[in-house]
């Protein structure tokens, strides 16, 4: 059976735990190649062998994106295991929300280096592979989507810093899609709203409870909900570009 992927390889970052994790799957279940990229090997060698069970194929790569060198030392490790790279999801993300006053700048920097950093160096080092793989492959197009949020489309009290990553992310997306429009390489940006993942749990006591009190009683996103819109977006036909996509919780209203 073919199916929309069969014959590229996909990498996805972040891809040990929720919606990297959920994404990845995704993309396999299309017949991708997935690349599973992300710090804890132990969750990303568990993962591809659920993917290779189910007779997909995926390869671990454990790596800190946002440490440059580790970054583009990662893209090229894929590249030289599953031989191009045809899709990009810069999932990769922290959320360390609270108000400014009160915020450790630790924490800033930690979403600035991966929320932006990480990005950034992984896109950079992916661009001559997407380029390469949207002139010479069957499907003739590529596609570097980000994992953006509603919070860099609205501005709420306490994510001060974590929309300033996630609007700069979008600022950037759009203007790569610009720039790689003529050569076939798609840039998306898929916002998800409110998701039960495990990112709450990396708030620091007394943030954490307020976040749990803003959103109880919300039935919340899933990852897949959210790889859901992923998939949707790299499966169009060449001739179709799925610039932007908001996925909010139906109770959600920011």
């Amino acid at each position: 059976m073919t199916h929309s992927l069969t014959d590229t390889v996909a990498l996805v970052t972040g891809a040990s735990s929720g919606i990297g994790a959920a994404t990845a799957r995704a993309l396999a279940a299309e017949g991708a190649a997935v690349a599973l990229v992300a710090r804890r090997g132990e969750r990303l060698r568990a993962l591809a062998a659920e993917i290779r069970a189910d007779g997909g194929t995926a390869a671990v790569v454990t790596a800190d994106i946002a440490d440059r060198t580790q970054a583009h030392d990662a893209v090229g490790r894929v590249v030289d295991e599953l031989g191009r790279l045809d899709t990009v999801v810069n999932n990769a993300g922290l959320a360390l929300v609270g108000p400014v006053e009160a915020a450790p700048e630790d924490e800033w920097d930690r979403m600035l280096a991966v929320n932006v950093g990480g990005l950034l160096h992984v896109t950079r080092a992916a661009l001559p592979h997407l380029v390469t793989a949207a002139a010479d492959s069957p499907r003739r197009v590529a596609d570097l989507v980000t994992i953006s949020s509603t919070a860099g489309r609205v501005a709420r009290a306490g994510q001060a810093v974590y929309s300033l990553t996630k609007s700069g992310v979008n600022a950037f997306s759009e203007s790569l899609r610009q720039e790689l429009q003529p050569k076939r390489v798609r840039v998306g940006i898929v916002g998800p709203g409110t998701v039960d993942t495990e990112l709450s749990s990396h708030l620091r006591d007394g943030v954490r409870e307020a976040v749990a009190g803003q959103i109880g009683g919300m039935e919340l996103l899933r990852p897949e909900d959210v790889a859901d819109a992923v998939r949707y977006m790299v499966t169009r036909e060449r001739r179709v570009a799925v610039n932007e996509m908001l996925v909010r919780a139906g109770a959600q209203t920011w």
